[in-house]
């Protein structure tokens, strides 16, 4: 299977399970049109991936049967297959109430978007990886987004009560909203879907 082939298997995946995870109307809604907005077949960007030393915690987050769900398994099982591919990259930034962990404990790959694998100036699709003990910053974006968690871990919006969504969970993040996510004693790994258009 080459590249190109497991972009879409993936892109395909991860359509399914948020479909079969997500209950925020609004999300619905926002999902509709970042999938419908991703060509298919996926054009791909031409270019070598490449790791961060943090992404070795990709062995430690869920995977096959550890998932009681279908989709999440396939989900998994497809970014694993296309993520030799992908350029990890650290955020840049406000590290606002980020710990010391933070700087070599996260990495972020945009699998579709503006500098995404899949190239799309209107979509972001990608994941983030925290490594054990990470505090992520407090951040905001004009694009409103949906996570779909892949792992156990933390999250926070607008500063207030931290939450958990558990393995599977989904979350809508309002357009400028403040949020943040942190992991406890295993790594954090979560996908996120922004539209740039809301």
């Amino acid at each position: 299977m080459n590249t190109q082939e497991k972009a879409e298997k993936l892109l395909d995946a991860a359509q399914v399970a948020y479909a079969r995870h997500v209950e925020d109307p609004r999300a619905e809604r926002s999902l509709e049109r970042i999938f419908a907005a991703i060509d298919r077949p996926p054009a791909m960007r031409e270019r070598p991936g490449t790791r961060l030393p943090v992404c070795g915690q990709l062995s430690e987050v869920p995977q096959g049967e550890r998932f009681e769900e279908e989709s999440l398994r396939e989900l998994v099982a497809a970014f694993l297959a296309l993520e030799p591919a992908l350029a990890w990259y650290k955020r840049t930034g406000d590290t606002t109430n980020a710990n010391a962990a933070y700087h070599e404990g996260h990495a972020n790959a945009m699998i579709v978007g503006p500098g995404g694998l899949v190239p799309n100036e209107r979509v972001s699709l990608g994941v983030s990886l925290l490594a054990p003990g990470v505090r992520y910053p407090d951040h905001t974006h004009p694009p409103e987004e949906t996570y779909l968690v892949l792992s156990e871990g933390e999250f926070s919006q607008d500063g207030v009560t931290w939450f958990t969504p558990g393995i599977g969970g989904t979350f809508y993040n309002p357009p400028g909203i403040l949020h943040a996510m942190r992991s406890g004693d295993t790594p954090l790994f979560a996908m996120w879907a922004l539209w740039a258009d809301a």
